[in-house]
């Protein structure tokens, strides 16, 4: 049975961890939904980690559909959630609507997320919940402000924190079904996911949230730098290149192809 917004909203009531996880093409989302996660998210990372750039604000939502379509076709069973990339909904309400409205028409993911929780993104949540568009809130270390907060841990102070925090409740006041906290402290995560009724989804934010996702690049050990807070559950980067190297010594030596009995034939 395929996961729905409706269903990840009561697992906070019924103390069920959320899994999530990133995906950028229909190989890797398939294995996301093979594996059992609860949601998919086509996150803007893939700028970085399938594009090159060096921060997310480079990719467009042209591009960002033509990565969530593959992912949607990959996934049965779990929830898709696409990014809005930088700029395609911070102009005006009609603009957040048009591109939010597109995502959902054109890729089939069934919700979006946008990041920020300050009082004009709290407004466009409100609206695009209002024209039946399910939005997946983001606070904390919101990457697509790279150049204005770094990438440093947010919420550190007192008054950083109840930024935060005032930040999450107005995205769940506009209609989030949930929010994804990434890079503050645990305590802050903690009291956050205490505070709200929806859903927190953490990243870097401590095990006290409702559920966890991290860029699959990074739990992979894909990524050339990881973050300070992501956990590597294999090596594929080591274990790819070694293939791969063996691959190539193999043809310059001639051992491959291997000579077939029958190829004179």
């Amino acid at each position: 049975m395929a996961v729905t917004v409706r269903q990840l909203m009561q697992r906070k009531q019924q103390s069920q961890p959320i899994v999530a996880a990133t995906a950028w093409d229909y190989a890797f989302a398939n294995l996301m939904d093979e594996s059992g996660v609860d949601l998919v998210l086509v996150g803007d990372s893939l700028a970085m980690v399938a594009l090159g750039y060096s921060t997310t604000l480079p990719i467009t939502l042209e591009e960002m559909l033509h990565h969530a379509k593959a992912v949607r076709r990959g996934v049965k069973q779990a929830l898709v959630v696409c990014d809005l990339p930088f700029l395609s909904y911070q102009e005006s309400l009609s603009q957040a609507i048009h591109s939010a409205g597109r995502v959902l028409k054109e890729s089939g993911a069934e919700a979006v997320k946008v990041e920020g929780g300050y009082p004009a993104i709290a407004e466009t949540v409100a609206r695009l919940v209002q024209v039946g568009i399910p939005v997946l809130g983001h606070v904390g270390l919101t990457p697509q402000s790279v150049h204005q907060l770094g990438y440093r841990q947010q919420g550190k102070t007192d008054d950083g924190g109840e930024k935060v925090l005032q930040e999450a409740i107005a995205l769940e006041q506009a209609g989030a079904f949930a929010v994804v906290l990434e890079h503050i402290p645990a305590e802050l995560g903690r009291r956050i996911t205490e505070t709200l009724s929806i859903p927190t989804i953490g990243i870097g934010a401590g095990p006290h949230c409702d559920g966890q996702v991290l860029v699959t690049a990074d739990l992979l050990g894909l990524s050339d730098r990881q973050p300070p807070f992501a956990r590597v559950y294999a090596n594929l980067r080591q274990t790819i290149t070694q293939a791969i190297a063996q691959y190539a010594q193999e043809v310059r030596t001639r051992q491959f192809p291997p000579e077939r009995a029958d190829s004179g034939r």
